[in-house]
């Protein structure tokens, strides 16, 4: 587990599909960014799918598992939270200020976020846009390394090569 602060919190909650938590995973190690999962998950941690995506980063990797969102959010109450969704974002995720230690949260792979979540951060929704098509969006990995890359642009990449 890392000593240092983290550059962002990344937040998964309720995530179905190992391969992408894996590949989250990565992405947080190579971007001193901790993560977060909501339990219950559509996997177990201990799944190869999860160990192979994350490849030999996974050791390295500053996680938290939280039995709720409630959960998390209780144990950091005066964080900033933004809600990465398709459903009524007000911005889009290059439209606003990241801090370090922001709470980036990311939906279901299925679903998204549930409106009761939404709806208690009608400020802090933000989206990546896409066209309007019939399919519902980007792979989870991909929104999560385009918002991630975008805050930490904004903080100058600290601690990053």
């Amino acid at each position: 587990m890392k000593v240092n602060t983290p550059n962002l919190n990344v937040v998964l909650f309720q995530p179905e599909i190992p391969q992408n938590t894996g590949n989250i995973g990565r992405t947080c190690v190579l971007t001193n960014c901790k993560l977060h999962l909501i339990k219950p998950l559509g996997f177990n941690l201990d799944e190869k799918q999860v160990k192979r995506a994350g490849l030999d980063y996974w050791p390295y990797l500053d996680i938290e598992v939280h039995e709720s969102f409630e959960d998390m959010i209780s144990k950091y109450p005066n964080s900033r939270v933004f809600l990465s969704t398709t459903k009524d974002s007000n911005y889009q995720y290059q439209e606003v200020k990241y801090e370090q230690g922001d709470f980036i949260v990311f939906g279901r792979e299925s679903s998204g976020l549930p409106a009761d979540i939404r709806n208690k951060y009608p400020d802090t929704r933000i989206r990546v846009p896409m066209i309007n098509t019939t399919t519902r969006s980007l792979n989870l990995s991909n929104t999560v390394a385009i918002v991630v890359y975008e805050a930490l642009r904004q903080l100058k990449f600290p601690g990053m090569k």
